[in-house]
């Protein structure tokens, strides 16, 4: 190992210990054992520009063990990043660029947030995908415009969950040689040795996935480190796992122990650390000028990489006029939607299920927005996600759009993520609105950090019938409401659903899930264009009545109970008894609104009632009470849906004996 090497790496071990120190919170353990392996691939591998972090053609690096973070902190310091000594310093305080996790759009270079083990790991198979397919279309002899590699550190943990062995099986199936991931296998746990939970032969098991899997004996071996991620970029065909033995807490008194995992070494310790190390021990954050001078040095070189690159895509534009083009557009994430075009597709229908709706949706979307792709875990026919003509991404086919994920929900909605943070894609997913409690967490992530994922949600009811209460949702719509900054839509029928799925692709920081239906249900076009003005602002006057200024009531519905509020309504006024019907595709969208326009919708002094096929808890906030609620507070039964809907009380008879009894 060169002097510069081992000063470089030293640098970056003790400027986290010390800001975990400093913080009295962390995990040095990570750091002191896995500094090697992140000097390695910065140092000699990972194509980036700190001028501008978000470098199209950069290559990606995740650091799935988030709970590292420091050790990334430290590094992007060094490496040039707009990343103070000062927050390295403030690590995990408050208002800090230097968070407990990593979290993307905080910190300049910083990729994905992480921490929920697993989830990196899976998100950088989808930003994986996403190299591949923009090269498949992109790049021309001559001009590889699309070049890049996904790296990343995951841990001992990240391989226990599901979620990274799910996302792995597909790695291996779709071949993804540019995807290259070392192992930190310290063989530690917080509870003690790995042994006490996972025996298992981790190589052996990424081998059977289809993985190239390469080993290195020991971390502080960087020829070996570095001959490792050179086999693996040769590699064109399958991803790489390069196992590298480490040692949590290395160097420390704590080597290889459990406690060195989650909290500070303690001073006494982190002195006989730097002590044992050759280190100043009583100068914290200290960088030798070597190692400054070193990494500023190939700043230069840096910037140069994306110059080159920006000359090849003037030539390329030169060349391929439309396709650069279309590419630099897809880049900026610029996008257009033409609701029009969308809702025209069912000027002459009469019925139709949201979810057959939103498979004709995206057959106009593919064709406005080269940037839409995506897929199903294993439920295309049913889910209706299939982009007709689009090809399959597979091994053999990196042209297609659609994506076959198989059953892996979790996974599913990770690859989605990673999708829309490598950039250039508007990815979607689907399955069973009730499947969507397997892939919460991806939901979640996916709203802290503000990305353009798309959740494809079907047979959101009782309504989808005989396959009974395993498969009908019941507290689903309202759990996902709960997400902050997820943007929940139940259309009531096909031109609300268009309206969802425009608002699906313009809202670049905001992840979208369409909750949709099995059974078909009436085309709205009656009200064509209330619902074209309306839709939009999440919930809005349907249908005022005959005789608006004599209401007495409000009935305000979702998704297919839209269409049982208006049955209601007509009866109701029959009897001289006279509501408006409020459709509330999204609660979020609506709740953006400014007061005035939720007042002129759900005006006060109105008594209101509300219907939804779910849970009632949550509705008392429109109705002033949970009792006001038409709902389903227990699970559901396996029945034809209208029989089942009419058991549970949907029925125009009791909407309307509901409302007799509020009034």
């Amino acid at each position: 190992m060169k002097t510069i090497d081992r000063t470089a790496i030293s640098t970056l071990r003790f400027l986290s210990v010390d800001a975990v120190e400093k913080a009295n919170s962390g995990h040095p353990g990570f750091p002191l054992g896995t500094a090697p392996l992140m000097y390695t691939l910065w140092d000699k591998f990972i194509k980036y520009n700190p001028g501008d972090p978000q470098w199209f053609n950069r290559d990606r690096f995740v650091l799935s063990s988030g709970h590292g973070s420091v050790l990334l902190y430290s590094m992007l310091h060094l490496a040039g990043f707009d990343l103070s000594l000062e927050e390295l310093k403030n690590f995990r305080q408050w208002g800090s660029r230097t968070p407990g996790h990593p979290e993307y759009g905080l910190t300049p270079g910083v990729e994905a947030s992480t921490g929920p083990l697993g989830h990196g790991f899976a998100m950088s198979v989808g930003m994986a995908i996403a190299e591949e397919m923009l090269a498949a279309k992109y790049n021309k002899n001559g001009f590889k415009v699309v070049d890049h590699y996904t790296y990343g550190i995951c841990s001992d943990g990240d391989l226990m969950e599901g979620v990274a062995s799910e996302a792995a099986s597909l790695a291996g199936t779709l071949a993804l040689g540019k995807l290259i991931l070392l192992y930190d296998d310290n063989k530690i746990t917080i509870e003690g040795s790995t042994d006490i939970a996972f025996r298992e032969d981790v190589g052996a098991r990424f081998t059977a996935y289809g993985w190239q899997v390469l080993r290195v004996d020991d971390a502080e071996d960087i020829d070996g480190i570095t001959a490792a991620v050179k086999e693996a970029k040769a590699e064109k065909n399958r991803p790489s796992l390069v196992m590298v033995r480490t040692h949590i807490g290395c160097g420390s008194p704590k080597q290889d122990c459990a406690s060195a995992h989650g909290e500070p070494l303690g001073a006494e310790a982190l002195a006989k650390t730097k002590e044992d190390g050759g280190w100043p021990i009583g100068n914290s954050f200290y960088i030798p000028e070597s190692v400054k001078t070193y990494f500023e040095k190939k700043l230069p070189s840096c910037a140069e990489k994306q110059k080159d690159w920006q000359s090849l895509m003037a030539d390329y534009a030169v060349v391929y006029p439309e396709l650069a083009a279309e590419l630099a557009g897809r880049i900026a994430g610029e996008t257009m939607v033409n609701l029009d075009s969308l809702e025209k597709v069912f000027a002459d229908v009469s019925k139709t299920s949201t979810r057959e709706a939103s498979g004709e949706i995206i057959q106009k979307l593919a064709m406005q927005l080269p940037e839409l792709a995506g897929g199903s875990a294993d439920l295309g026919p049913s889910n209706k996600t299939d982009i007709k003509g689009g090809g399959f991404f597979s091994a053999e086919d990196r042209t297609g759009r659609n994506i076959h994920f198989g059953v892996r929900e979790h996974a599913m909605g990770k690859i989605v993520n990673g999708m829309a943070l490598h950039g250039g894609f508007i990815p979607y997913g689907g399955t069973f609105l009730v499947f969507s409690d397997f892939m919460r967490p991806a939901l979640r992530m996916a709203a802290l950090m503000g990305i353009r994922s798309v959740f494809v949600f079907t047979h959101d009811s009782i309504a989808l019938g005989e396959d009974g209460p395993t498969h009908q949702p019941i507290e689903q719509t309202m759990s996902l409401r709960l997400i902050p900054e997820l943007s929940v839509y139940r259309p009531a029928d096909a031109l609300e659903t268009a309206t969802a799925w425009q608002a699906a692709c313009l809202n670049k920081n905001k992840p979208t899930a369409l909750l949709l239906s099995r059974q078909k249900m009436p085309v709205l076009n009656k009200y064509k264009d209330v619902i074209h003005d309306g839709a939009s602002f999440g919930a809005y006057v349907l249908s005022p009545g005959e005789k608006a200024k004599e209401n007495k009531a409000v009935i305000i519905a979702t998704g297919s109970e839209v269409h049982l509020a208006l049955a209601a309504q007509e009866t109701l006024a029959k009897e001289n008894i006279n509501v408006s019907v409020v459709s509330m595709p999204s609660w979020d969208v609506f709740e953006s609104q400014s007061e005035e326009y939720k007042k002129q919708v759900l005006p006060t002094g109105l008594p209101k009632i509300a219907i939804e096929a779910g849970v009632t808890l949550g509705w008392s906030r429109y109705t002033g009470s949970e009792s006001n609620v038409i709902g389903i507070n227990k699970f559901g039964a396996s029945a034809p849906g209208d029989v089942i809907y009419e058991k549970y009380g949907f029925t125009v008879e009791n909407v309307v004996n509901k409302v007799k009894e509020v009034l």
